[in-house]
């Protein structure tokens, strides 16, 4: 890539990263040079790393905070003891043991030998020159600073690392169940972010990543055999070759050289990722007027054909995005075979390439999703990861429609049925639950995947597709390459509809309060018919109701929520439609009249459409 296309992508970086329209809003800047050098043979490497650190804030440090998550695979860590306590493991992380008659489940990480651990030490390291006190707790490295660091300033940090690549427990590691030699992320030390709400250094246990926007200039020296995958941009395409160099040239290295070095430049991300394997397949697809996509996958004829199969419809899905969302701001995008599922990472993902077609599209379908809702709008996972995975859950679902031979009403309902699984439990959290704090694995899942999904079918519900669709893209335009809060999405959709939206934002991420609506009574009065409806949970929403005639014909009532202040369009603009006075919270039940006989009225239906989650569906029909 010519220098001057880089500073041009180094400055747009730089402005994306502070175009947010909240006030006041800052966010911290970082950006690395690393050099590493791998040893195929002891998987481990080592590396220099000097990065700079831009402080945006108003407020003078003094510390700084380190990630060194390879530590998290080594025995007794805090991730170890996380699977030895909580009541359902990760399956990928434990072994099944059976003692006697009983099946007990044991840590993998417990495990591990000292050559299969993973680790990252740190020595050398200063700050514009001077050493810089320093010591490793866990997986965070605590930094005193050798000088504060005043608002509107950069320093340079340098650092040395040495790390091994642990046998693959989740996500990084080596030497995966596919075979897949090295998944690299997660592998060098990386600055803890500090947003309004402070220093953001969490252990590692194996949930989610909060990072800082920066710039990366990456060289990685490793045998000549390997091919690799990587965040960023190729610099030196026709010494590297492997499928890599520009049309027709050939690469010829001499005899005697062992090792290439390649070298990458990603601008304007949170993250830098890698994975390489001898026998990587090598293929790219063009989305048009869009980004390049690399797919790496093992040469193993059992998956080739899905592979090739999945690269149109990829390519598919990224226009569908593009459309829906906004425009992927990179120039390309990888797909690479090298995760313990699937895992998203700045401009690529690793995911697993073996099993069926429709599990490899829905896996990539998700992770690339991911390059909107959390590699553009960088929410912190940890603390609202509904927004990240609940997000990219419903733009995975809203794309595999648009794609599928059949499409279907509510690409949704798997959403829902997680959810009212989770209520029936009795083992639901409230949204703002940190994810590390979750009592169980399965009840985290459902809320950030599913209950953060049916945030925005449900907002369809609220304001209407077309203005949940405006939302989207209007949210994607203010907040990308920063840090958006709960409190951004719901304010983005009160500007595009008017609606009031603070209640729906606390009460369905704040509480664990349950919407359940009921047809209480259906009465004769005279020539009319009244209905009485009932408030049973303690969320309040508006309600639409279709009536269905003995003749065919149908007609809506729409029961406004007063805490909305608003009213919206028709979702049935071939029905006629009659608005009744609103329904305060306070009022257990809300009564309303129906101009026709009872025994013309052949069913009355609370939700038509299926969107409101309520949980007892039972009662929300009556039929004669």
């Amino acid at each position: 890539m010519k220098k001057y296309l880089l500073l041009t992508l180094f400055l747009t970086g730089a402005v994306f990263a502070q175009k947010n329209p909240n006030p006041g809003y800052w966010q911290q800047h970082a950006d690395y040079k690393m050099e590493v050098s791998m040893d195929v043979k002891t998987y481990q490497y080592k590396g220099k790393q000097t990065m700079v650190y831009t402080n945006n804030s108003p407020d003078t440090l003094r510390r700084v905070y380190y990630h060194l998550f390879n530590n998290a695979f080594q025995p007794n860590s805090a991730m170890d003891a996380r699977l030895k306590t909580i009541k359902d493991p990760d399956g990928r992380m434990v072994t099944k043991v059976k003692v006697g008659d009983k099946e007990t489940k044991e840590s993998r990480i417990a495990a591990l030998k000292p050559n299969e651990i993973g680790y990252l030490k740190i020595t050398n390291l200063k700050q514009d020159g001077l050493a810089a006190a320093n010591k490793v707790v866990g997986t965070i490295l605590e930094v005193d600073l050798a000088k504060p660091l005043l608002p509107n300033t950069s320093t340079t940090f340098s650092l040395d690392f040495d790390g091994q690549v642990p046998v693959q427990i989740r996500r990084s590691g080596r030497n995966n169940k596919e075979g897949v030699e090295l998944s690299m992320s997660q592998w060098y030390p990386k600055m803890a972010e500090y947003d309004f709400e402070g220093w953001q250094a969490d252990p590692y246990i194996g949930r989610e990543f909060h990072g800082v926007w920066g710039n990366f200039d990456v060289k990685i020296t490793i045998d000549k055999n390997y091919v690799l995958g990587s965040t960023g941009y190729l610099q030196n395409k026709n010494e590297i070759g492997h499928g890599y160099q520009d049309s027709g040239v050939v690469v010829k290295l001499p005899k005697k050289q062992k090792k290439l070095t390649w070298h990458f430049i990603a601008p304007n991300v949170h993250d830098f990722t890698w994975a390489a394997d001898k026998n990587y397949v090598h293929d790219i697809a063009q989305v048009p007027n869009g980004a390049t996509i690399h797919f790496l996958y093992k040469n193993n004829p059992k998956i080739i054909d899905n592979w090739k199969k999945l690269q149109p419809a990829t390519v598919r899905l990224m226009e569908i995005y593009n459309t829906t969302v906004g425009n992927y701001p990179y120039e390309q995008y990888s797909v690479i075979q090298g995760g313990d599922g699937g895992m998203e990472y700045a401009m690529c993902t690793l995911i697993l390439g073996e099993g069926d077609f429709e599990g490899l599209l829905g896996v990539t379908a998700h992770e690339m999703a991911h390059s909107w809702f959390q590699h553009v709008l960088a929410s912190n996972e940890a603390k609202n990861s509904w927004m990240d995975e609940g997000f990219t859950t419903w733009l995975e679902n809203f794309g595999l429609n648009e794609i599928a031979d059949k499409k279907v009403d509510n690409p949704h309902e798997d959403s829902y049925k997680g959810y009212y699984s989770l209520v029936k439990s009795g083992k639901e959290q409230p949204q703002t639950t940190h994810a590390d704090r979750y009592d169980e694995n399965r009840p985290y899942s459902i809320q950030a995947y599913s209950k953060g999904n049916i945030f925005l079918s449900q907002l369809e519900y609220l304001i209407g597709r077309e203005n949940l669709m405006k939302t989207i893209k209007r949210y994607y335009a203010e907040y990308k390459m920063t840090h958006p809060t709960p409190n951004d999405i719901k304010h983005v959709a009160e500007k595009v509809s008017g609606a009031n939206l603070d209640w729906y934002l606390m009460e369905w991420t704040k509480t664990t309060n349950t919407i359940d609506y009921g047809i209480k009574t259906v009465e004769e009065n005279g020539k009319a018919t009244k209905v009485t409806l009932e408030r049973i949970g303690r969320m309040p929403m508006p309600l639409d109701i279709m009536v269905t005639y003995e003749d065919g014909t149908q007609e809506s009532y729409y029961v406004p929520q007063t805490l909305m202040r608003w009213t919206k369009d028709n979702p049935f603009p071939n029905v006629k439609r009659t608005v009744t006075e609103g329904w305060d919270w306070a009022y257990p039940t809300f009564d309303f009249t129906i101009n026709k006989e009872k025994g013309s009225i052949k069913s009355i239906t609370i939700d038509p459409a299926g969107l409101m989650a309520d949980i007892n569906k039972e009662n929300n029909l009556y039929k004669k």
